[in-house]
């Protein structure tokens, strides 16, 4: 899995770009840009890969990925399927606070607005409370055109940066996405092979040899530039992937299946994994998630 350069097309008559997708699924190839990107899922579900770190996300969210960083929308393999009748759809809004937008940025007015971007740097996801507001902005900016779009897209960074202190980081900020051209194909090339066997029984030795070292240089290596354990990484994507089956409408009473097939082989193991990472047993992940759900139907 190459990290792919993605250069934006920016209009004359634009400085920031916005587009509304529908597509049978989401691009699939791990890539980053100079310019910032917010991105609503307005339909599909599947895993967003950001710099070391995973996450589920469903229709709904929202995220803000900071620029430079590697990212991968990963539709669920349903997506994929030859006669799935499946397909995503999504808002984005791209912009560089360092390009053409740099002297709007540099304003007194707009300090605490670029603090925030720093503050973030590699992006966060945008809390529930939130979502609904930023959608608005985001919809603004994309039906807006001249000077009304400027207009559109401060009221975008205001609504941003009121979010504060309650962000959810996309990865930790001992990632560093300014990573060689080699070192970014190497380490996309080691999480590439993670994501796509955390099911199995893969070991340490497994991924060692993938990225060519010993698995003490390894160790070294996967922590200085992700900050995580091989350990920890690898049961990061298995919760990611069970909190997608505990979710999916499928049999979640079944909490050993779940556990299994993310690559579990003691489900002991897998309820303290889960809480240690979510703060909650699988149970009352359900519970939580049900409930919340039942909430947003009746518009409460």
């Amino acid at each position: 899995m190459k990290v792919l350069p993605f250069t934006m097309l920016v209009p004359d008559d634009k400085s920031v770009i916005s587009e509304h997708v529908e597509l049978p699924y989401f691009y699939q190839y791990l890539h980053r840009h100079d310019e910032w990107q917010i991105t609503y899922i307005e339909r599909g579900e599947g895993t967003l890969i950001a710099g070391s770190d995973m996450h589920a996300f469903r229709q709904g969210d929202i995220f803000v990925i900071g620029a430079k960083l590697p990212h991968l929308f990963k539709s669920n393999p349903e997506y994929f399927e030859s006669k799935s009748e499946r397909s995503v759809a999504a808002y984005s809004v791209y912009f560089n606070s360092n390009g053409t937008l740099g002297p709007l940025f540099s304003l007194p007015e707009m300090k605490m607005a670029t603090s925030f971007l720093a503050k973030n740097k590699h992006g966060f996801k945008v809390p529930f409370m939130h979502t609904e507001e930023i959608l608005g902005k985001m919809v603004a900016v994309h039906e807006a055109s001249g000077t009304d779009l400027l207009f559109a897209f401060v009221k975008l960074m205001v609504a941003l940066q009121s979010i504060g202190d309650d962000t959810i980081p996309l990865c930790s900020d001992l990632y560093s996405s300014n990573v060689s051209e080699n070192e970014g194909m190497r380490l996309s090339k080691i999480i590439g092979y993670i994501t796509e066997n955390y099911n199995s029984q893969i070991t340490l030795e497994d991924v060692a040899n993938v990225a060519f070292m010993t698995p003490q240089a390894f160790c070294r290596y996967f922590k200085k530039h992700t900050g995580h354990t091989f350990v920890s990484f690898l049961n990061e994507v298995r919760i990611n992937d069970a909190c997608k089956s505990l979710i999916s409408g499928e049999k979640t009473d079944c909490i050993s299946g779940v556990a299994y097939k993310a690559g579990f082989n003691s489900i002991t193991n897998f309820n303290r994994v889960f809480k240690s990472i979510i703060g909650q047993s699988p149970r009352a992940y359900v519970d939580t998630y049900n409930t919340v759900s039942r909430v947003s139907y009746m518009g409460v």
